[in-house]
């Protein structure tokens, strides 16, 4: 899959590269398998300032630091084919719970430690069910339904239904309000920020 999407893995690192000039990867440390922390690959969808910022945060639908590129790259969820790289090296699978961040996984129950119990995957049965339009506590627990009843045929199920979801539909890309939830509770000042279109939010508020 990497060598037959290469002419479009580099264009897309071309612009990314000629609207700003900033770096086209975004990389970020994730927990996946049993707890296990990697970094995730992603082309860079935000300017580079955002992109450097840390904590939990929230995107909203119109932040002007997603960058014209970044717009059209979340909008047909192109900005996550580099994890085909973190599925080479075994850190995800091509369907499984999308992978999280720490101070989300310190917010879990024991239920939804269950999420960990299986690889990351480039898609889900979460995202094909409604993406960012349901809320976190549902969307895990689409994640443990898939652990508990996975089956090669589920997978294959997910996959089609993700070609559909994400490049036809195109739809699940923002919550409700057109703000994403992110699952733990934000400070005053970053929910103010968001409101206001600035402020620290970061790439993986889109997953």
């Amino acid at each position: 899959m990497l060598f037959l999407l290469a002419p479009l893995l580099l264009a897309v690192a071309l612009a990314i590269r000629c609207e700003d000039g900033g770096y086209v990867f975004f990389r970020q440390e994730r927990v996946g398998f049993r707890g296990k922390h990697f970094r995730v690959w992603k082309f860079r969808t935000m300017t580079v300032a955002a992109s450097d910022e840390t904590g939990p945060s929230l995107l909203r639908r119109g932040d002007d630091r997603i960058t014209r590129v970044g717009r059209f790259l979340r909008h047909f969820g192109l900005d996550e084919i580099p994890q085909l790289i973190n599925v080479l090296s075994g850190e995800m699978s091509l369907v499984g719970p999308r992978p999280t961040v720490g101070y989300q996984v310190e917010a879990y129950n024991d239920r939804q430690r269950r999420r960990l119990d299986a690889k990351p995957g480039l898609t889900s049965l979460a995202v094909v069910s409604g993406r960012n339009a349901i809320p976190w506590e549902e969307r895990i627990e689409l994640d443990i339904v898939y652990i508990e009843r996975w089956t090669l045929l589920l997978d294959l199920r997910i996959l089609l239904r993700t070609l559909w979801c994400v490049l036809v539909m195109r739809e699940g890309l923002y919550g409700q309000d057109g703000v994403n939830d992110a699952f733990v509770d934000l400070s005053d000042d970053v929910k103010s920020a968001t409101e206001n279109g600035s402020g620290r939010n970061r790439e993986e508020s889109g997953s």
